[in-house]
């Protein structure tokens, strides 16, 4: 869970804290539920305050708590408590997570996004809709604050990032459709971040390595283009024909639907492409995944061809069932 109050899961053990007695002035006074819950909720507040990002001068904060009592109640006031203590320009979202509380008439966890402006808080309404779609089991907009009821959130780190995601873009200034937006990125700087990740080898050092007995790890050279660009320039015999939309689910080990091959993550993988530009994105997004010896092949299959190495390389050392669904290259357009 991203983040949390340090209290107990169950709003029971909230309950068990009524009778707890508290000394002031010498005096033995009763606290209520009412009263532990309005500390819980000042408590939460003022984390949800203090780990607020600014964007453009706009505090956005994403913050999850357990499931108690009347979810809906409780956040709201939470939600009161951050527009009293925070009169700026903000936009927040609230929601409990774990095991929905016995009492919730939806059996589901509680969502609530509040903020200083209403026009921020119905932008992130509408994105919130489509992060979350086929999850949300009702939702009361009020303008300033939305509450809706939504299955497992939470459960994921994917809950978190597209709440931040949700608020970030929800506050940002509209854009000119002429200029960039801030924080893009063209296409060659993509690639030049990608690079700066990978030690690149030219064809004949790909040769070399998929044909080096006494390389210390397993290597695999694999072919990330469609169909349709090898039938058109041909590739190399032994290579694992896997399109690029495969790719990162085929060798994480993490996945279920790795290859039998990707049970370690020193594998060393060339990937290449048609022409060296698709293939380091694809291994730069390995290494995404723990793969750091993946690498791309410099000008990809076309510089292959160019310096006329042949069209066959030694296969896989250990194949397995599962690479059969992509299969090894059976085309060879290198010419002698």
């Amino acid at each position: 869970m991203p983040s949390s109050e340090p209290s107990s899961h169950s709003s029971d053990a909230l309950d068990k804290r009524v009778a707890l007695r508290s000394s002031v002035d010498g005096n033995v006074s009763l606290r209520t539920l009412d009263s532990v819950r309005d500390e819980v909720a000042h408590g939460i507040a003022l984390r949800t305050i203090l780990k607020a990002r600014a964007v453009e001068g706009i505090k956005i904060s994403v913050y999850f708590t357990f499931s108690k009592r009347d979810d809906d109640c409780f956040l709201r006031h939470v939600a009161n408590i951050i527009r009293t203590r925070l009169p700026t320009r903000h936009l927040f979202a609230l929601a409990t997570t774990g095991a929905p509380s016995p009492s919730s008439l939806t059996n589901a966890n509680t969502l609530v996004i509040t903020g200083s402006d209403d026009d921020d808080v119905q932008s992130a309404v509408l994105l919130a809709s489509s992060k979350f779609l086929g999850r949300i089991v009702s939702l009361t907009n009020d303008g300033d604050l939305m509450s809706a009821a939504i299955e497992d959130i939470g459960a994921s780190s994917y809950d978190s990032a597209a709440l931040w995601d949700v608020l970030h873009k929800s506050v940002r200034a509209p854009l000119d459709r002429l200029v960039p937006p801030p924080g893009s990125r063209s296409t060659l700087q993509l690639i030049d971040a990608a690079r700066a990740k990978l030690q690149r080898v030219t064809p004949q050092q790909a040769w070399d390595i998929l044909h080096d007995p006494t390389h210390p790890i397993p290597a695999f050279l694999v072919d990330i283009r469609s169909a349709a660009e090898r039938a058109r320039s041909g590739g190399i015999h032994g290579s694992l024909i896997i399109e690029r939309n495969m790719l990162e689910r085929r060798f994480d080990p993490r996945c279920e639907d790795k290859l039998a091959i990707a049970d370690r993550y020193d594998l060393r993988i060339i990937v290449y492409c048609e022409d060296g530009w698709a293939s380091s994105l694809a291994a730069a997004s390995l290494h995404e995944i723990g793969m750091w010896n993946a690498t791309d092949i410099i000008g990809g299959f076309q510089a292959w061809k160019a310096v006329r190495l042949p069209g066959q390389v030694r296969p896989p050392s250990t194949e397995s069932k599962s690479a059969s669904l992509e299969g090894f290259s059976q085309i060879s357009g290198v010419s002698d």
